[in-house]
């Protein structure tokens, strides 16, 4: 391992992403992602509402999926169950 010119060091590009063997899969995810959270992270501001304001609509994307996620955990075993117990 060569240190060079530790005064003076010079950088090289950044790490790249290793390749993958699922690309559409890759794909799948980063389009989901930046659907979910379009914004960048709101800088801290002199105002504390506006910046909780700020900071709300950074993270709605990731809200309303988990307000979609609480909804199908308690509605997928109460219509089975209705189906269970009530065949008609």
């Amino acid at each position: 391992m060569e240190l060079g010119n530790i005064s003076q060091p010079i950088y090289g590009p950044g790490p790249e992403a290793p390749g993958s063997s699922t690309p559409g899969l890759v794909g799948m995810v980063h389009g989901f992602l930046r659907l979910v959270q379009p914004n960048a992270l709101p800088v801290v501001l002199g105002c504390l509402s506006l910046f909780l304001y700020q900071l709300l609509l950074y993270e709605l994307g990731f809200l309303i999926c988990m307000a979609i996620g609480l909804l199908f955990i308690v509605l997928v075993p109460l219509v089975g169950c209705c189906f269970c117990c009530c065949r008609c």
